[in-house]
């Protein structure tokens, strides 16, 4: 389930609606919500006392995203009917959901989302990520990217130059952390996690992905969808509660639904999860 809303969700003349961009990376048990354009919001207005003490002291970008996001973590809960609360960030910056769900936060530049899901629909975690496409410099690249994982982005920007491969393996990883980290509660290297990225057939904006972890932990292995649209990159992941081979040592975190197309889930190759799932690797959880 895809819920789209005007910049800043506000009482505002109606926005034309833009395309869903998570809708149709992540299964139907999540709701995704999601915003384009700058926020008018009021982060005064928006946040719970005990959010609005979190960013005090930080300054107004800061505070800007950090409600921008929550409104729309604030929707999905409804929608899944999820009594309000306040969703305060844990030590590496994850948004800590409510007891019983299972979900995923990611903003940037004119951009935010939030992916939920009840604990009980089958599903562990949730990663997504969202990034403007651009082109990855070589020594980012090379700080994620394992020499192999270097080689097939060679082979595949021969093929679809259009795509900034680097900058969609970056937000894989980013993504998967988001999985990984309410889990395991541990780090997770770039280097720990080798991304596998492919297109869909005839089209070069969409594709799938599989991640093989070296570091042992609650899962081995996810796979994920991606799609570019907008200036934008999106990747999303859900990991399966039969997927994962640890008793998790949090609650689960929320899940986003969105319209997700059974006919465009990961090939027969991919491990056993949810069809559209991603997973972050990253420094901060975006929360």
């Amino acid at each position: 389930m895809s819920i789209l809303t005007a910049p800043g969700d506000r009482a505002a003349p109606p926005a034309p609606r833009r395309e869903a961009l998570m809708a149709r990376l992540l299964p139907p048990q999540v709701v995704t919500v999601e915003s384009f354009g700058p926020w008018q919001g009021d982060w005064r207005h928006v946040l719970h006392p005990a959010e609005a003490r979190v960013v005090a002291a930080a300054g107004e970008k800061r505070r800007q995203d950090f409600a921008s996001v929550r409104e729309c973590a604030r929707r999905a809960m409804r929608t899944l009917g999820v009594p309000p609360a306040p969703l305060l960030p844990g030590p590496r910056g994850e948004p800590g959901w409510p007891p019983g769900t299972v979900g995923a936060m990611t903003h940037c530049t004119g951009y935010r989302a939030a992916a939920l899901a009840r604990a009980g629909a089958g599903i562990a975690a949730v990663g997504i990520d969202a990034e403007p496409h651009a082109r990855l410099s070589a020594d980012v690249l090379e700080m994620v990217a394992g020499r192999r994982e270097q080689d097939r982005l060679t082979a595949l920007d021969g093929l679809w130059p259009q795509v900034s491969w680097g900058c969609l393996l970056f937000s894989v990883k980013e993504a998967v952390f988001k999985a990984w980290y309410p889990l395991a509660l541990s780090e997770l290297g770039f280097l720990e996690a080798e991304v596998d990225l492919w297109p869909d057939p005839g089209d070069c904006r969409t594709g799938g992905f599989t991640v093989e972890v070296t570091r042992p932990g609650p899962f081995a292995s996810l796979a994920g969808r991606w799609r570019l649209a907008q200036g934008l990159v999106a990747t999303a992941t859900a990991v399966a509660a039969s997927a994962v081979t640890e008793t998790p040592a949090v609650s689960p975190v929320s899940a986003t639904t969105s319209g997700y197309d059974s006919a465009i889930g990961p090939p027969a190759r991919s491990p056993a999860i949810l069809p559209p799932l991603l997973w972050p690797i990253g420094p901060l959880l975006k929360g």
